[in-house]
């Protein structure tokens, strides 16, 4: 698997590239429906990715992360290298998704070990990230992965009850 970040070209995302996030997006109807990020996680468009894409763009430290395998999007991980909160000094996964379609066949693990590894490499020794409560499969996921509960709070963006994780790097 390899990782290679998502740019704009001439000031916008590449058309063939939002069309395989926007697949990729849809495969994932489920964790959608859980967390109302699109109005119709069973009708997920090209336009409404580009701009979710490009607002994550816009953050200061951000990255979109796009994971492919032979070739073939298979994940995308997107990253803060810190959050807004200036209390907190560790940088943040904001979204780690794998296509439904390969899920359990460890490529998540996978691309999980290839994010920590930048931060690593960037010369951060923790990372965090937030789980919505309502989502038990992500949250086993992450601690089986070493993640420890840290806290609960709301996301800033949609004031949805998370559980923030921790795990050193």
């Amino acid at each position: 698997m390899i990782l290679e970040p998502l740019t704009a070209v001439d000031g916008a995302l590449p058309g063939h590239v939002l069309t395989e996030v926007t697949a990729l997006y849809a495969s994932n109807r489920e964790f959608f429906a859980l967390s109302g990020d699109f109005p119709d996680p069973d009708d997920i468009r090209v336009e409404q990715v580009a701009k979710a894409l490009a607002d994550e763009l816009a953050l200061p430290g951000a990255d979109v992360l796009l994971a492919r395998s032979r070739g073939r999007l298979v994940g995308i991980a997107l990253t803060l290298d810190q959050h807004p909160d200036p209390t907190d000094p560790d940088p943040w996964i904001g979204l780690l998704m794998v296509d439904a379609g390969v899920q359990r066949t460890g490529l998540g693990r996978e691309l999980v070990a290839l994010v920590e590894e930048r931060f690593r490499s960037a010369g951060r020794d923790a990372a965090r990230l937030a789980v919505l409560e309502n989502n038990p499969k992500a949250l086993r996921f992450w601690t089986a992965l070493g993640y420890l509960v840290i806290g609960h709070r709301e996301d800033r963006a949609r004031h949805r009850p998370c559980a923030v994780l921790r795990k050193r790097l």
